[in-house]
């Protein structure tokens, strides 16, 4: 049986517990603070990043790994086990060159290597849930070619929703106007955003009221699982978990929850929806 090495970047936001019961493999995104670099989730975790964010007067920027560091991984899983194959999942093209980065890295490997590199089109969670869902096939056993057509199907039916609490990142990062945060600030209001199919990040509705906004939430799943009543259900916070008990009981009330999974939203997302931020992913149980 041909052993298949999950690889996957920092921005899937995979509980620690998970990456280390699949031993999946993570390269790092690098986050900046003015001056200072730190490697995401390995020299700063969510929480510091938070604590960062709130007190700093400008937005952090965020790079991509270089195809030299997924060279490096990839040389290090194949002297680990020679004859392996290697399936690079990532953050989507959409959003940031680490695809194209894994991609290239496929090219300066020397010698033979069988590396599959896989475009998630989404973000956070909402493809962590896919890294997890491959490495527990990877388990298994099953060829790298099934992996990816089962993990398209789950694609196929996830149905994902962000929750931003305030317009402020989204203003310090440039996607909407000054004025515009302000008076939205003024009037309470809540966006829903979400990611279409080709994994670009795009406003669904703005409520008012963050408690309307959850229950707004709600509806727009029901929607689309139009007669499921069985669901998993993934959340991801800006490192409150404790922000999600009155969602998830919201929740429980029109669906049967049968797996629940609890994930802190990373930088590189965090950086631009910032604080107070409730993502949900839901799948078919």
């Amino acid at each position: 049986m041909k052993k298949t090495v999950i690889v996957t970047d920092s921005t899937a936001d995979i509980p620690a517990d998970l990456v280390k019961k699949y031993d999946i493999r993570i390269v790092p995104l690098r986050l900046m603070f003015g001056s200072d670099t730190y490697l995401d989730g390995v020299e700063i975790s969510a929480g510091e990043f938070y604590k960062k964010l709130v007190e700093s007067t400008q937005l952090p920027t965020t790079s991509q790994p270089s195809p030299a560091d997924f060279v490096g991984v990839y040389d290090s899983i194949l002297k680990e086990f020679p004859g392996c194959s290697i399936l690079s999942m990532h953050l989507s093209s959409g959003m940031s060159g680490t695809y194209q980065s894994a991609l290239l890295a496929t090219s300066l490997i020397e010698g033979e290597a069988d590396i599959t590199v896989w475009d998630s089109k989404s973000a956070s969670y909402g493809y962590g849930l896919f890294i997890v869902h491959a490495a527990q096939l990877a388990a298994e056993g099953v060829p790298v070619e099934e992996i990816l057509s089962s993990t398209e199907e789950l694609r196929s039916k996830r149905c994902l929703y962000f929750l931003v609490d305030t317009l402020e990142y989204l203003q310090k990062g440039g996607r909407i106007g000054k004025a515009s945060a302000v008076l939205g600030t003024l009037l309470n209001i809540k966006p829903i955003l979400s990611i279409d199919d080709e994994g670009i990040i795009y406003s669904v509705e703005k409520v008012r009221g963050r408690k309307k906004a959850t229950a707004r939430m709600i509806e727009l799943f029901q929607n689309d699982l139009a007669g499921v009543t069985n669901i998993n259900v993934a959340v991801g916070t800006t490192a409150d978990p404790a922000s999600v008990d009155d969602f998830l009981e919201q929740l429980s009330a029109v669906f049967t929850v049968k797996e629940t999974v609890l994930s802190d939203i990373g930088p590189v997302i965090g950086s631009h929806v910032g604080p107070g931020t409730i993502a949900a992913y839901i799948w078919p149980a």
